[in-house]
C-alpha cells in the first residue's frame, strides 16, 4: 500500500526545511533557493500544516527547528539526495542499466579500474558509476548497488561474490634497511612500521605467519595503501602491503621486501550485493563478468 498523500509532501516544502536546517535561517535558504523568504516561509507553514505537527519553536524574533524536525530534515536530505542521484542516473542513461558501485581506493584503482575497459565493451548498455568507500555501510540509507568489501563475507543481508585472498610483503625502500642487521622477522620490531586502518590486526597476524608470538605492534597508522606505499617509498618505515599492488615497485627496486615472501593474511576481498538487488540485471551482468575474470586470473601460471 502506497503512503497516504498526507505523508508525501510537495517537493518545494522538503527543500525549503532542508535548507533552513542546514543553512540556519530561511533567509540563507531562500537566496540558495532562488526564492523569496516569504515564499520560503509559506512552504514550511504549509508543511506544519500537511503534517500536523509543529516544526518551529519561536527564540525571540527568530523562528528555530524543533529537534523533531531537524531529525525528520535530516532524513529527507539523505531523500532527496537519493532522488538527485535516480534523475542525474537516467539523464545519463536513459535506457537504464547503471551500476552505482562502492569501492575501496586501492583495490579499485590497482585492481577493478583498468579490467573495466573489457566491461565497458562487453556491455556498452550498462554505466558504472564509482565512488570510494573505507568500512561497511548500510544498503538501505547510501544509494549503492553493490561494493567491493574486504574481510569477511558477513555483511548483513547480502549476498557475495569471492575475488581474491590477499597476500602481504613486508616492503621498504632500499636504503632503509642498508645499515640495520634482520635476522629474523622479529627484529624488523626495533624499526618503524607503519599500519593500515583497516587492517588493525596484519602485523600480529603476519608475525604469527612467521612463527612469531607478539603481543603488540606499536607503529604509525595510515587509512589507505596509496598513502602508506608513498610513506615507504620515502623511507618512513616498513610497511604490510598486498602484493599486488606493489608488484611493480620491487620489479623496478624503488622497494625491496624487508622480510620473507607473499604471506597469505585472514580477509579477502568480496563483491557483495543487498539481496533485493539479486535480480537486478547490471547487478548480474558485473557479477557474472568478475567471476570470469577470477576464473581467468586462476587459470594463470603461479
Amino acid at each position: 500500500m502506497s503512503p497516504s498523500r498526507r505523508f508525501l509532501p510537495p517537493i518545494a516544502s522538503l527543500q525549503a526545511l532542508e535548507a533552513v536546517e542546514r543553512l540556519g535561517s530561511a533567509t540563507a535558504a531562500a537566496r540558495e533557493l532562488s526564492q523569496t523568504q516569504s515564499a520560503v516561509s509559506r512552504q514550511l507553514q504549509s508543511l506544519e500544516t500537511q503534517l500536523g505537527v509543529d516544526l518551529f519553536v519561536k527564540q525571540g524574533r527568530r523562528l528555530s527547528l524543533t529537534p523533531e524536525a531537524i531529525d525528520y530534515a535530516l532524513d529527507i536530505r539523505e531523500a532527496l539526495k537519493i532522488i538527485g542521484q535516480s534523475s542525474l542516473k537516467l539523464t545519463i542513461n536513459p535506457a537504464g542499466g547503471s551500476l552505482d558501485l562502492a569501492i575501496l581506493p586501492s583495490f579499485g584503482m590497482r585492481w577493478l579500474v583498468p579490467r573495466l575497459p573489457e566491461f565497458a565493451q562487453l556491455h556498452p548498455e550498462v554505466t558504472i558509476n564509482l565512488s570510494t568507500r573505507l568500512s561497511e555501510f548500510n544498503f538501505t540509507s547510501e544509494p549503492f548497488d553493490a561494493a567491493i568489501h574486504f574481510g569477511k563475507h558477513d555483511w548483513p543481508e547480502t549476498d557475495a561474490l569471492h575475488l581474491k585472498d590477499e597476500a602481504v610483503i613486508a616492503v621498504c625502500a632500499p636504503d632503509f634497511l642498508a645499515d640495520k642487521s634482520i635476522r629474523s622477522a622479529k627484529d624488523l620490531l626495533q624499526h618503524p612500521l607503519m599500519h593500515i586502518q583497516t587492517r588493525p590486526s596484519a602485523w600480529r597476524d603476519w608475525f604469527s605467519a612467521q612463527g612469531e608470538s607478539v603481543d603488540h605492534v606499536g607503529g604509525m597508522l595510515y587509512d589507505q595503501f596509496s598513502t602508506i606505499i608513498q610513506a615507504a617509498l620515502h623511507g618512513l618505515g616498513v610497511a604490510l602491503i598486498p602484493d599486488y599492488l606493489v608488484e611493480q615497485d620491487l620489479a623496478s627496486g624503488r622497494l625491496v621486501r624487508a622480510w620473507g615472501h607473499a604471506t597469505p593474511l585472514p580477509g579477502a576481498y568480496f563483491l557483495v550485493w543487498p539481496k533485493t538487488k539479486s535480480k537486478d540485471a547490471a547487478v548480474l551482468k558485473f557479477r557474472n563478468w568478475l567471476a570470469a575474470q577470477m576464473d581467468q586470473e586462476d587459470m594463470l601460471p603461479r
